[in-house]
C-alpha cells in the first residue's frame, strides 16, 4: 500500500484539498471519481498516468472536462498530492504543480 500525503505551502495551505473541496461543492460525482482514482493509486495502480516532467506525474480522470491530479513520488512508499485541475487549465496546473514540488524540496533540505 502506498501512503498518499498532501503538499502544504509554507503557511500550511493545502492546494490539492482546496481544489477537491471546491470540486465536491460543484460536482459531487466528479469528486467521487477522483477519490476512487486516488484509492487505486494508493493500492499501487496509477492507471492512466504519465510523467509531465520535473518529477511530477499527471493522473487523468476520464470524466467531465477531463479532471487531472498532479502528484510526485516521495520515497519508496509515499506519493505527495500536489494539485488538481482540468484539461482546460492543464499547462497552468502542471507549472503550478512543478513549483509546489520545487518548494517542497527546497524546504525539506533546510
Amino acid at each position: 500500500m502506498i501512503e498518499l500525503t498532501h503538499y502544504l505551502t509554507a503557511d500550511g495551505h493545502d492546494p490539492f484539498q482546496q481544489w477537491l473541496d471546491t470540486l465536491k461543492a460543484k460536482d459531487r460525482q466528479a469528486a467521487m471519481r477522483v477519490l476512487t482514482r486516488l484509492n487505486r493509486l494508493a493500492a499501487g495502480n496509477p492507471g492512466d498516468a504519465k510523467s509531465v516532467g520535473a518529477g511530477v506525474f499527471e493522473l487523468r480522470v476520464d470524466y467531465g472536462p477531463g479532471y487531472r491530479v498532479y502528484y510526485a513520488k516521495v520515497g519508496k512508499r509515499w506519493v505527495m498530492l500536489l494539485a488538481g485541475g482540468s484539461k482546460k487549465r492543464q499547462q497552468t496546473d502542471i507549472e503550478q504543480a512543478k513549483a509546489f514540488l520545487e518548494d517542497h524540496h527546497r524546504r525539506v533540505k533546510r
